[in-house]
Parts: C-alpha cells; sequence; structure tokens
C-alpha cells in the first residue's frame, strides 16, 4: 500500500486568497520589474545605498519645504488658542480648527464647521472639545489639564477665537422695522 507524504490538501485558489484571480482587477505580474536592476549591474556600479536612506532624505527635504511655506505665512494680528498635552493637540486661529491625536491629524475650516462644543468634567481633568461638521459628523478630543483652572481659561480663549472667526450663519436675520 503507497501512502504521500505532506499534505494531501490542495492550496486554496479565488478572487478571496488571490486579487489577481479576478481578470483585469490587477495588472499582470512580470517576473521582473522596470525598476529593479540586476544585482551584477550594481554590484558593476559600485552603488550600494538602500533606498531606505534615499526615501528618508526626501522625506526631510519635504517638511523642510513646508516649514518654510508656514513660516513665511503671515498671521494676522487675532486671538489664537491653542490646548495640548502629552499626546492631543488642539489649536484654533484664523484658518480654523486643527486637532491632532498621536499621529493622526485632522484640520476643519471655518466654512466646514457647524459647532464647536466644550464640556469639562465635575471630577478629573480632562477637558473635552467636540468639533460638529453640518452634515452631522462630530469630532471629539480630550486635552488633559494640568490643573482644573485651566478649564476656566481655556473656555474665555475659544470664545475669544469663536467670537471673532466663526460666523453662525442659523442665526436668525433682523427683520427690518415696519414704518407706519
Amino acid at each position: 500500500m503507497e501512502q504521500r507524504i505532506g499534505s494531501s490538501s490542495k492550496p486554496l485558489e479565488g478572487a478571496g486568497f488571490d486579487p489577481a484571480f479576478v481578470p483585469g482587477l490587477t495588472s499582470p505580474v512580470s517576473g521582473e520589474t522596470e525598476d529593479t536592476e540586476p544585482a551584477d549591474a550594481v554590484e558593476a556600479a559600485g552603488t550600494h545605498e538602500p533606498t531606505a536612506t534615499a526615501e528618508a532624505s526626501e522625506e526631510t527635504e519635504e517638511t523642510a519645504g513646508e516649514a518654510e511655506e508656514t513660516a513665511g505665512e503671515e498671521t494676522p494680528d487675532g486671538p489664537v488658542f491653542e490646548a495640548a498635552d502629552r499626546r492631543a493637540k488642539i489649536v484654533a486661529d484664523h484658518r480654523g480648527v486643527r486637532l491632532s491625536l498621536d499621529d493622526q491629524a485632522c484640520e476643519f475650516g471655518w466654512d466646514e464647521i457647524g459647532a464647536v462644543e466644550t464640556e469639562s468634567p465635575r471630577f478629573g481633568k480632562r477637558f473635552t472639545i467636540t468639533v460638529h461638521t453640518p452634515d452631522r459628523r462630530w469630532y471629539p478630543i480630550e486635552i488633559e489639564a494640568t490643573s482644573r483652572a485651566r478649564f476656566a481659561e481655556w473656555d474665555e480663549q475659544l470664545d475669544a477665537v469663536m467670537d471673532r472667526y466663526f460666523e453662525d450663519e442659523t442665526a436668525p436675520a433682523q427683520e427690518p422695522e415696519e414704518s407706519d
């Protein structure tokens, strides 16, 4: 009697395991890509620079260019609200509201904001700011304060920025007075 050594199951095939299974979904894979050079050519040229170093240098050049652009930007003489802790940061100024948490960030222009809500807890030191958009989405962020006394200070600063830059379009229009 013969016995087979190894697995008797066949590898699964299909679009769930290989996107190239569906024709036209991905381009056909060739044995060698255009960007890769044979190893002999690289050794002959004498360059052994890893691509990660080249990409890192490009990224530092891009970030330096962005820093120069923001440094050249004129900031108007208006109120600015900024609060941050070890993980989160919020900035509200003439451009709008910018939220960041760890490595995630989002920016809202004043025309994209429906409301900005603040909440200070009864106990604890986490100040919550929620940005509401007109399409019924909200983006909360919590900032840990050094003391509870900062809550009142942050509320005043944010109110000053909101009063200056945020225009509430839903406010009722004043009706003209009727003359007799």
